[in-house]
């Protein structure tokens, strides 16, 4: 599934060459993704135009004049979708399901198990709606630090990996990216979340920032689908620490690094460097 890195990553693919354009027709082949597809987008969103581009944890949100009677587009990426931009006369190929059209391109989106997600929200305030109300901080947020973690989890009992992928917290840590970081920060990922001390807290707040700034400069990781709008792919995962290494050396201190099944989600980490 596209996490941050990856979403981060579209996202500075897409705004240069979309942003100040205007949207002159849409293309939808199928009524539903996740949910159904907005009724009447085409009407909605043909002439305005796209004045930015945010993400908000995993959603990608277009502002569509938003400030002047327009709205957003929230959009999600799901299990294995892909944006893409294409000229006019690209074939369409399988599950190319959304195409918007714009004066000097054409943003494709591509999802082959259809969980992706494309709604509209009317007016300004798009936290308000509902899909983005739920949502935790974000990484980078002035706010997330050592004490703001240390605070969110003296009641927690789940394991610290657990937590740290828990979407109404914080946003955006996904599996590879909680496996990395909490090797990065010595912290086992078994470890209950209220155990974890300010100092500790502090370190792992370090690391996820640190692991997350390396996967947005390396384009992401790609494991499956996931590919940039211009179709390259990330390199993350080359890079990986623990993620995907199971029985290899521990490049910190050799021993072999293990993988568990952690809330349905396959967990690697060194038992010697994660206390």
């Amino acid at each position: 599934m596209p996490e941050l890195p990856e979403v981060e990553v579209s996202r500075l693919g897409l705004v240069p060459h979309l942003c100040g354009q205007r949207i002159v027709g849409a293309v939808l082949r199928i009524a539903r993704l996740r949910h159904d597809l907005p009724p009447g987008l085409t009407e909605r969103i043909v002439g305005l135009r796209l004045d930015g581009i945010v993400r908000r944890g995993k959603y990608l949100l277009f502002d569509c004049e938003s400030t002047t009677g327009g709205g957003w587009l929230i959009l999600h990426l799901g299990m294995s979708g892909s944006l893409r931009l294409v000229t006019p006369d690209t074939p369409i190929r399988k599950h190319d399901h959304v195409d918007l059209i714009f004066e000097r391109s054409v943003m494709r989106l591509r999802d082959p198990r259809r969980f992706g997600t494309l709604v509209w929200h009317e007016g300004r305030d798009v936290g308000a709606h509902p899909l983005i109300a739920v949502l935790g901080i974000e990484p980078f947020a002035p706010d997330f630090d050592g004490d703001w973690l240390y605070a969110a989890t003296r009641k927690r009992r789940a394991p610290i990996k657990t937590v740290l992928m828990d979407s109404h917290l914080v946003v955006g840590i996904g599996n590879i990216y909680a496996s990395e970081s909490l090797f990065l920060a010595g912290v086992s990922p078994l470890r209950p979340a209220s155990m974890l001390s300010r100092q500790r807290c502090r370190r792992l707040v370090s690391a996820i920032q640190t692991t997350l700034e390396k996967s947005i400069a390396a384009g992401g990781s790609t494991v499956r689908d996931y590919v940039h709008s211009d179709g390259g792919a990330g390199r993350f995962q080359l890079s990986c620490s623990v993620y995907g290494r199971a029985g290899e050396p521990c490049p910190r201190c050799h021993a072999p690094v293990r993988s568990l099944h952690l809330a349905g989600r396959n967990t690697f980490y060194c038992p010697a460097c994660q206390k």
